[in-house]
């Protein structure tokens, strides 16, 4: 990775992180943003429930309601683009799930990129990586973690 990759990555990372900052789920706070094939940031996203739906703390302290209401932070950032996704680049403060990755492969996003998750993390959603990395290898999007 050269200077520039570098400091983008250093920057993007971070700038998905102050995102997440702005999400209300109290055990995950998760945020992306989105950059074209020119580096120009297109969107940014993070997890929480939909607009208009009341993002209580019952709701979201009870896990089995909140992973059915909530959309991730991918999904938000790609709904929210003010610019092509063909080609775009990702940041995500976690890896994504299946579901994300779908629609990620969906919309055309060619480069995906995240920090190393933690122990915890990474034995937690082994399966859904797994099936992740899967289906971003067979599109041909480019995963890059460290």
């Amino acid at each position: 990775m050269n200077f520039e990759e570098q400091r983008l990555w250093d920057w993007a990372v971070e700038m998905a992180r102050h995102v997440a900052k702005l999400s209300k789920d109290p055990s995950s706070q998760v945020g992306a943003v989105i950059f074209d094939d020119k580096r120009r940031l297109v969107s940014a996203g993070y997890n929480g429930l939909p607009r208009g739906v009341e993002d209580s703390p019952a709701r979201l302290q009870n896990r089995d309601i909140k992973y059915k209401m909530i959309l991730h932070a991918e999904c938000n950032a790609m709904a929210f683009a003010t610019g092509k996704l063909e080609g775009a680049t990702l940041f995500c403060t976690h890896p994504c799930c299946t579901q994300c990755a779908a629609q990620i492969i969906q919309m055309g996003i060619k480069h995906v990129c995240w920090p190393t998750p933690d122990r915890e993390f990474a034995e937690r959603w082994a399966c859904d990586m797994k099936l992740s990395m899967e289906m971003f290898t067979e599109a041909q999007v480019s995963v890059h973690v460290r």
